[in-house]
């Protein structure tokens, strides 16, 4: 499975490393620092199967690339698994209201965080996705 990682944070981005290098099923992760970058690699060639993006990044905040990708003809369909550490109800639901496909609050404790992107990646490795 291919996966675009929007997180502006290097030490989540080691960490999800290292939680997918111990699954059975390998992946591509396309890493992205910000919103804008994200749009750069979407615009490419071939798109991700799947988006985890996080809410609190510079540039243009999740919620805001969340917005942008909805309203675009090619990429509304691509399912956005929001990764973050905001249990901000707003922004819980801004997030469903726009359209995403999950909201997931990053624990504190690595083996819990492992736990929940195994599922994560379980569950969308199964799921037919569709490319707009």
């Amino acid at each position: 499975m291919n996966v675009l990682f929007i997180e502006d944070d290097m030490i989540e981005t080691m960490k999800l490393q290292r939680a997918i290098s111990k699954f059975q099923s390998k992946h591509r992760i396309i890493e992205a620092k910000n919103g804008e970058e994200a749009f750069e690699i979407l615009n490419g060639e071939s798109l991700p199967d799947i988006i985890l993006l996080d809410l609190n990044m510079p540039r243009m905040s999740g919620i805001e690339f969340l917005t942008k990708i909805k309203s675009d003809e090619k990429l509304k369909y691509l399912p956005v698994i929001i990764l973050t550490t905001s249990e901000n109800r707003v922004d819980l639901l801004k997030c469903f209201e726009i359209g995403i496909a999950g909201y997931i609050i990053k624990p504190l404790k690595y083996e819990d965080y492992e736990s929940k992107l195994k599922k994560v990646f379980d569950y969308w490795e199964i799921s037919e996705l569709i490319k707009g």
